[in-house]
């Protein structure tokens, strides 16, 4: 990664958190930090998510996700399937809330060391940035660019299909190098809503842009999707 994105990432990324422009669609009612700090849940083969995903733009609901914990032990891994028994990509942790295998993405994600799912300190202050590497799934050898800010933005009280919970909601902005040369400063954008009592995030917001390698003008958007927690165990 040049110079110029290296200060384009620094740059986004403060701007938008620091001066609290919402980036979701999702609306929680804002409550105190608890006291104490709830405690994580901790995995535990059998627990299970399951996820409605929907195209925040039209509504239309894209498919149905259940997810489930598999194994505990050196590494956490988190099995997919879709609603009617299909197969997806599972996501591998190396401690709780520390992802090797991101399956959030078009495409399976496998990074280099580990980065965290959700903030390292359950507190509205907390924020930091990550720089790693990463590759596609069966492409190991070509590792890439990554950059993320992460921001926690405060404790909310928010509704989802499986009820209500209070959630920390924080905020992630990613600047990428893509594996297709075409495109630069690929940016990607979340909003999660996690809550500690159940070990998961209840509601999620992502949206994405880039350019063409020597083309001026507007970024191209990506799709934007939004996914909310239907029901758990």
């Amino acid at each position: 990664m040049n110079i110029t994105r290296r200060i384009f990432i620094t740059s986004a990324a403060f701007a938008p958190v620091a001066c609290g422009v919402p980036l979701s669609y999702e609306h929680g009612l804002p409550v105190a930090q608890p006291k104490p700090i709830p405690m994580i849940r901790p995995p535990e083969v059998g627990q299970e998510w399951t996820y409605v995903k929907k195209d925040v733009f039209n509504g239309k609901i894209m498919g149905v996700i259940n997810e489930r914990v598999s194994s505990v032990g050196s590494t956490i891994t988190i099995d997919r399937t879709t609603a009617d028994g299909g197969s997806l990509p599972g996501e591998i942790q190396t401690m709780w809330g520390m992802t090797i295998t991101d399956t959030q993405w078009p495409r399976l994600l496998n990074f280099a060391s580990a980065l965290p799912l959700w903030p390292l300190e359950l507190s509205s202050s907390w924020a930091k940035q990550f720089n790693a590497k990463y590759s596609v799934a069966g492409y190991a050898s070509s590792q890439l660019n990554w950059q993320e800010y992460m921001s926690a933005q405060g404790w909310e009280r928010i509704t989802v299909p499986a009820g209500e919970f209070i959630t920390l909601r924080f905020q992630t902005l990613i600047n990428y190098e893509s594996d297709d040369p075409n495109k630069v400063d690929c940016i990607r954008k979340e909003t999660v809503w996690f809550a500690p009592q159940i070990g998961r995030w209840v509601a999620r917001e992502s949206s994405g842009s880039y350019q063409l390698q020597g083309q001026m003008g507007a970024a191209i958007l990506e799709g934007s999707y939004e996914w909310q927690l239907t029901a758990y165990k």
